[in-house]
């Protein structure tokens, strides 16, 4: 990861919210996991393949919610390889 970018307090907080929201899919819940584990500025993580997949489902789809692709957006934000 050549910047150390974290997830901000907006986008964590709709990261929580989204985990725990019993009405968001998979891919929104996987999204946001990852966002809200790379939340805390200490830790250099990074998003891992599935969930920026997951990530970019989110973002794709029409039916999820702004939490959701708030969410999404950072988790794919953090992605240590540039995605196309």
């Amino acid at each position: 990861m050549s910047e150390n970018k974290h997830t901000s307090a907006d986008a964590a907080t709709a990261a929580s919210q989204v985990l725990r929201d019993g009405r968001t899919s998979a891919d929104s819940k996987t999204a946001a996991a990852s966002a809200l584990s790379q939340a805390d500025t200490a830790r250099n993580k990074s998003t891992g393949d599935d969930a920026a997949t997951a990530a970019s489902n989110v973002l794709q789809s029409d039916e999820t919610g702004d939490r959701s692709k708030t969410a999404a957006a950072s988790a794919l934000s953090q992605t240590e390889n540039e995605t196309p």
